[in-house]
């Protein structure tokens, strides 16, 4: 009698064949410009510490502190007895921060996206009726998760493509209740952006609700104030969600846009309702992260002046960097062993560099995808660019 976890053994078989199995590696220090990985030390071009916050003293001092004002945790969810003065402290600085009408603070971008699209859209048990998402072909798994959880019905429109999207919504909306339109800002496997401005119009148009997920645009676009910025179009977008770990550097999310919609998600969104609020020494951190972009850009023009740098140098060496847009470099390289085989040997020469393949990426698209941060010197990069230019000749691929 075959064993009951025997799919398991197979699948994950298979996984190992087709070289899309993941091994983690393990860090031995703080996310930094060089960080300790698997007991090396090596450049770091894997995490999304945009602006290089995670480890930055001041983030640290504001964690700490809060710590010994409220201690660990808040013990309880949001709306019963874990409602803290920096909860509400924060959520007013980040709605003054991306100029808007409020701001609800969720325990990570993932779960701000499951949040926010299950009380806008869905179906009706009582009357049959069902409301309409339309999503692009590249948004992130926690939309498409969130998505499927709220039951409305999913149309998917061609990859930033405004035009399909207004056709989609033509064909679909006059057989549902209402319709959301959906979107990443910056996506992150490609670093390409969403022509907000153009889906705004459509979605206005046809009185579609907007949302957009800003996770790799906020403290990255628009002066650190995301693609809404970006796009001069603060106050107008329904919905924007964010994520405080990327250029934050720290942890939990954000759902921001007009009070009317925010105050019904206070009331409606499972993931607030039933998991226990976010502790006091990450929403302080958050508040401290304000803080320094509110005071100065220095350190959003130093990530793109390094991100220019860096896209400049791969482009001499002959490296495919897709259509990126942003400080997110994929390394095009198709095959999910190659791009395996070129992270190691990266590793070997110093540099960490994770390989994406499929289900992350479409198969056949597999990358190395580098991350530029604000914490990295134009030596560190320089070092980063002789380790590409060595395996690429090693491997043929440059």
């Amino acid at each position: 009698m075959a064993g009951k976890f025997d799919f398991i053994r197979q699948d994950v078989e298979s996984l190992k064949e087709a070289g899309l199995y993941i091994s983690l590696r393990v860090m031995g220090s703080a996310a930094d410009a060089w960080m300790v990985v698997d007991g090396q030390r090596v450049l770091n071009f894997c995490t999304n510490n945009y602006l290089g916050l995670a480890n930055h003293p001041r983030i640290k001092a504001a964690a700490i502190k809060a710590v010994d004002d409220w201690g660990v945790g808040p013990a309880a969810v949001r709306s019963i007895a874990g409602t803290q003065e920096l909860h509400v402290e924060f959520e007013r600085r980040m709605a003054e921060f991306k100029g808007v009408e409020d701001a609800l603070y969720v325990q990570s971008g993932f779960c701000a996206n499951q949040a926010a699209l299950a009380p806008l859209v869905g179906r009706d048990r009582a009357t049959g009726e069902q409301d309409v998402l339309f999503s692009d072909r590249l948004n992130h798994a926690s939309i498409i998760d969130g998505a499927r959880l709220s039951g409305a019905k999913i149309v998917v429109y061609e990859h930033c493509d405004a035009r399909d999207a207004e056709a989609k919504i033509k064909e679909n909306l006059p057989s549902f209740r209402r319709g959301l339109l959906v979107t990443d800002g910056v996506f992150s496997m490609d670093g390409d952006i969403a022509p907000l401005d153009e889906l705004y119009e459509v979605a206005e148009k046809y009185g579609v609700m907007t949302m957009v997920d800003d996770a790799h645009g906020e403290g990255v676009l628009g002066g650190g104030k995301g693609i809404v910025h970006h796009f001069g179009l603060q106050g107008k977008f329904d919905v924007e969600v964010g994520t405080l770990s990327k250029a934050f550097g720290v942890v939990g999310g954000v759902i921001a846009g007009k009070k009317i919609v925010v105050d019904y998600l206070r009331q409606k969104a499972r993931p607030f309702l039933f998991s226990s609020a976010t502790t006091p020494a990450d929403t302080a951190a958050c508040i401290a992260a304000v803080d320094l972009l509110e005071e100065s850009s220095e350190l959003v023009d130093r990530l793109w002046g390094n991100t220019e740098y860096f896209k400049k140098g791969m482009a001499e060496l002959g490296f495919d960097t897709g259509r990126t847009q942003t400080p997110i470099v994929p390394v095009m390289l198709g095959e999910a062993p190659l791009a395996k085989d070129f992270s190691r040997k990266l590793f070997e020469n110093g540099v960490f560099a994770m390989a994406l393949g499929f289900p992350t990426v479409p198969r056949g698209e597999a990358r190395i995808r580098v991350m530029n941060t604000a914490a990295h010197s134009r030596e560190d990069l320089d070092t980063g660019l002789e380790a590409f230019e060595k395996v690429g000749r090693e491997l043929g691929v440059i």
